[in-house]
């Protein structure tokens, strides 16, 4: 073993990277506490861990590689089992006659490379890289690790006292048992992992939800549910108390909804997630938000519109009164254009107040108000008291009923700036629905400025990005118009390591943007239909969600597939 360190030591101490103190403070910790020289040395913050693996790969003269960039067969990964590689921090990552090809955090251990040329049967080819990119390529490239951990702790629960009865039908545990159960170790393990590797795998949303004879779990990864490896049934209602206690809620309400919150460090950040319970047929449906500030974007020329639309926001943003409306379904990123409004025209001689059911994002120096109608705090009277408070900008979270949307027309109407969502699927027709609610015509004219419908769709990976060409008869009968482009050329994704085999890693806007002209405010005060008023938006040079979405692929930002698939043929 003297002679590991005495080469580790010499390579370092060669090149000036650790001092000889260093090394004695070093070599005292792995002598108290155990552990490899390497990483006690990186701990200790002597030096990184990127200067140390290129440092050994120089002394050593192995070749370094970076495995963000490296597509690894899901057969090679199967040579060497997941609790091996974890142990050791290595992946193989090739195979070539008897050899296989190996990363490895720490190619000086050579009893690694004979436990491991033991097991395998193949002669080992080291090669270098970090232990964090190889743990993370073990998470990506080992499909059953989520499973092999939850069978562990599993087994763990089985030898354990407490046990379900089961009889012709499964009697649930009491109150009082399941809040003991809660707060056991295999439970909190198995809750933990699931929302870790929710937060893992950018996922938006956590849905656990039970059926007759099994659990499903799904996590909602750039706006498309991907089905997971899950407990078995029989930890459901110990899972979801272990939420309900996280959530501080009713560990014996089981009948009747509830929603909470809670936070996490996870992965060395705070995440927020937003819990709704809602009973089903066979048992409590959990879902769970997952409101990860590090993945949020909260800046308008970052959320990928295109520089039209971004000029637009910026512009109407910056008028010191008027309402200003973003529509769209659930999960199309309203909000989060919401926040990068009111981030944009945040100063210190603005006073903005927003009112949210919830608020999802504390923001520095906005005034956020939660909306509780429980106890009387609706949307509509929160702004009349926000009124009171001599704002400059008011966000309303959502526009849900007249009363609402009265007090917002009158805010705009008296001085204020007001920025709100409403539930269309287009710009015109958000007119059409304000009409509906009671809104008179010409207060629509005198206060709204303009309406921005919006849609999140998915980006190619840049990792397995790949060029393809369309026949023109398929466009054609998809009715899509490229204009005057004669060879467009469109892009997909593969499906690598990097994207889960998806093809697609991120969202990116597409939009469409109506302002009130002279032309659409006439049409508004006929009560003009929503086809009518787009015809109109669409001559003075509006383009709509699908079009713009198009021009997003012929950049090769997105494809043709996701663009279909988020728009309508009249959008």
């Amino acid at each position: 073993m003297a002679s590991l360190k005495d080469r580790l030591t010499e390579i370092l101490i060669n090149n000036k990277l650790l001092t000889q103190e260093q090394l004695d403070q070093a070599l005292s910790v792995q002598k108290e506490k155990g552990g490899r020289l390497s990483d006690i040395i990186v701990n200790l913050k002597f030096i990184k861990e990127g200067e140390l693996v290129l440092t050994l790969s120089e002394g050593l003269g192995l070749p370094l590689i970076d495995l963000k960039r490296f597509k690894i067969d899901p057969e090679i990964v199967k040579i060497i089992p997941i609790n091996i590689a974890r142990h050791y921090q290595i992946i193989p990552l090739s195979k070539m006659g008897d050899t296989i090809t190996l990363a490895m955090a720490d190619p000086l251990n050579v009893f690694t490379i004979d436990h491991v040329q033991s097991l395998t049967g193949y002669k080992i080819n080291p090669i270098i890289s970090t232990s964090q990119d190889i743990l993370q390529t073990i998470d990506l490239s080992y499909p059953d690790s989520t499973k092999g951990i939850i069978d562990d702790l599993v087994k763990e629960m089985s030898a354990s006292s407490i046990e379900l009865i089961r009889e012709e039908k499964e009697i649930s545990p009491s109150d009082q048992e399941l809040s003991l159960i809660s707060r056991q170790a295999p439970v909190i393990q198995v809750t933990n992992m699931i929302l870790e590797d929710g937060v893992k795998k950018k996922s938006s949303d956590i849905l656990i939800e039970p059926f007759s004879s099994r659990l499903r779990v799904r996590f909602r990864i750039d706006g498309v549910l991907h089905e997971q490896n899950a407990p078995p049934k029989n930890m459901h209602p110990s899972i979801v108390s272990r939420i309900k206690v996280m959530s501080d809620l009713n560990i014996a309400e089981h009948r009747l909804p509830q929603d909470g919150r809670f936070k996490l460090k996870l992965l060395g950040r705070e995440v927020d997630f937003r819990v709704s319970i809602l009973p089903s047929s066979f048992g409590e449906k959990v879902a769970i938000r997952i409101l990860d500030k590090s993945q949020a974007t909260l800046n308008i020329v970052k959320l990928g519109f295109s520089p039209y639309i971004i000029t637009t926001l910026e512009k109407v943003a910056k008028l010191p009164h008027g309402m200003i409306l973003i529509c769209g379904p659930t999960g199309s990123g309203k909000t989060t254009t919401l926040y990068s409004i009111m981030k944009f025209v945040d100063s210190p001689d603005k006073n903005i107040v927003s009112v949210e059911d919830p608020v999802e994002y504390q923001l520095e120096g906005i005034n956020q108000v939660t909306a509780r109608p429980e106890i009387g705090l609706t949307f509509a009277s929160a702004l009349r008291s926000i009124l009171r408070q001599d704002p400059n900008i008011i966000m309303i979270g959502e526009i849900r009923d007249y009363e609402t949307v009265d007090i917002a027309i009158k805010s705009a109407l008296t001085g204020h700036l007001v920025i709100s969502t409403l539930h269309t699927t287009t710009a015109p027709g958000a007119i059409v629905r304000l009409v509906n609610m009671g809104v008179e015509p010409y207060l629509i004219n005198s206060s709204l400025i303009c309406v921005v419908a919006q849609r999140l769709v998915r980006k190619i990976c840049t990792y397995c990005k790949e060029e393809y060409t369309v026949k023109k008869e398929i466009l054609d009968v998809l009715k899509i118009n490229l204009g005057n482009i004669k060879d467009p050329k469109f892009f997909r994704g593969k499906g690598c390591s990097h994207c889960f085999n998806m093809g697609y890693s991120g969202r990116t806007g597409i939009a469409e943007v109506l302002l009130l002209s002279s032309g659409v405010r006439e049409l508004i005060l006929s009560r003009a239909q929503e086809h009518v008023i787009k015809q109109q938006a669409r001559k003075e040079g509006m383009r709509t969600l699908r079009e713009d979405g198009l021009a997003q692929t012929s950049k090769g930002l997105t494809t043709i597939e996701e663009v279909l698939r988020v728009t309508a043929p009249d959008e």
